[in-house]
């Protein structure tokens, strides 16, 4: 009888020795030699899931280790902090017009506030009461006295009745804090831009810049300590980013070159520069700056456009460039969480911005793509 043939491992050599079509002229030896083939790998298969199944039941849920109460009992939940607001409240100041060049509304006493704003802060755990700024003074700062934090927008308004109020807000919220409240404020772009003024007490101090709808980096000031600063919560990664990559958005056409700001004292003595920035002529420009000695932030960048706004073609939409967007918004509303202020649940209830509806105006393809709108016929009262 001739010796039987070698085993293969290959495919076709496995499928021509299947068990369900046996060759009759096949010896015992031969049939049993590749039963071995075929069962040695399927045994090997099935070894690995028993296994595998074996592992994932040891797996076990919260609740399932056991039968017993205190098995499953929930964890206690530590004391929120007494220190803290958890239920912050922040004014936006609206700017005069509609946001889209009348093309809403065109009455001469209507002003507006961008949705993107209020989504900004909303995104960090914060409601919003508008301070509407051309209502009489004593109702605006009466809501100045509801909230936990002002922002100051971006726009055009740099004197007139505007000024005048972004600088008595401003001395409110020194004098919160002169005080014993902790009382933030974030400026951008426009906001950054009149802080300097007043500040400076020179309301000709800001240069021309070509930084109209443009992505850029931001640089950072030799030796700048991040500490207590928007920026120390920044994982190292985006802070790197920063740097190199376009991450935010500037849309401005005037503003102040490090050597401008470092010549007035009084600028000086306020606030620290954290980055300056590069416009497209490659003049560059003084772009973030905190307070020495109060919860002041400004930006001469808009960080609440790259997750809200869509309107400008050069706005980052990342996922690198929203982070920034959130950090910042979470920053700001954790500063806000630190006020002291504490007032009656019915008056915030009344004057929050949810009393408002807002408009969509992003068909036009630029501007803002959301606007609230007061025109003195829908302001909500205290």
């Amino acid at each position: 009888m001739a010796p039987p043939a070698s085993p293969s491992n290959s495919p076709s050599d496995l499928a021509s020795s299947s068990p369900t079509n046996p060759d009759p002229s096949a010896s015992p030896s031969t049939s049993s030699s590749m039963w071995q083939y075929l069962w040695i790998p399927f045994l090997i298969s099935l070894s690995k899931e028993l296994s595998s199944a074996k592992a994932q039941s040891t797996i076990l849920l919260p609740g399932e280790a056991g039968d017993s109460v205190e098995s499953t009992r929930l964890p206690s939940c530590p004391a929120a902090d007494p220190k803290l607001n958890f239920r912050p409240v922040i004014g936006i100041l609206s700017h005069p017009g509609d946001g889209a060049s009348g093309r809403l509304n065109n009455a001469s006493n209507a002003s507006y506030i961008a949705a993107s704003y209020v989504k900004f802060v909303e995104a960090a755990g914060a409601r919003v009461i508008p301070l509407i700024y051309n209502e009489p003074p004593d109702v605006l700062y009466k809501k100045l006295n509801l909230v936990n934090g002002v922002l100051f927008t971006g726009g055009w308004a740099k004197s007139g009745p505007y000024f005048e109020v972004v600088d008595g807000i401003f001395k409110k919220i020194l004098e919160k804090n002169d005080g014993g409240d902790h009382f933030p404020l974030l400026a951008t772009c426009l906001g950054f831009e009149l802080l300097t003024m007043i500040i400076s007490k020179d309301n000709n101090i800001l240069e021309s810049f070509k930084a109209s709808d443009q992505a850029s980096t931001l640089e950072f000031t030799k030796d700048m300590n991040i500490e207590g600063t928007v920026f120390q919560r920044f994982p190292p990664d985006l802070l790197r980013k920063l740097s190199t990559d376009c991450l935010v958005m500037q849309n401005h056409q005037y503003g102040i070159s490090p050597e401008k700001f470092l010549e007035n004292m009084d600028l000086c003595n306020f606030f620290k520069i954290l980055t300056n920035s590069a416009d497209s002529d490659n003049k560059v420009y003084v772009s973030t700056v905190q307070a020495r000695n109060y919860p002041v932030t400004a930006f001469q960048w808009h960080p609440e456009k790259n997750a809200f706004e869509w309107g400008l073609s050069m706005i980052p939409h990342s996922e690198d460039a929203v982070q920034v967007t959130q950090y910042v918004a979470n920053f700001f509303v954790s500063e806000a969480r630190k006020s002291l202020n504490r007032p009656t649940t019915r008056k915030v209830l009344d004057n929050l911005i949810y009393n408002y509806s807002p408009t969509y105006c992003g068909k036009a393809g630029k501007g803002y793509d959301e606007v609230y709108i007061f025109d003195g016929h829908n302001h909500s009262s205290l």
